[in-house]
């Protein structure tokens, strides 16, 4: 997930792509650095990027990304 605005996503969950854009950080398993998985609730939730701002979790829209991306 490319980072495209400042929303303060702490160092640790920024990755760098091989581009050089700034992305957030997923884990070995696929899923995103700052996803807690005991609770599989998002832990930057307050600075959390803007993508997911805009993608409310469990809408239309949030579904059919998730089906294009895996």
């Amino acid at each position: 997930m490319l980072l495209i605005t400042d929303t303060g996503v702490p160092d640790q969950f920024i990755d760098v792509d091989q581009w050089g854009g700034l992305t957030m950080l997923r884990l070995d398993d696929g899923w995103c650095a700052a996803l807690d998985r005991d609770t599989m609730l998002c832990s930057i939730y307050d600075k959390r990027p803007l993508i997911c701002r805009d993608f409310a979790m469990g809408s239309d829209e949030c579904i059919a990304e998730r089906e294009v991306t895996g």
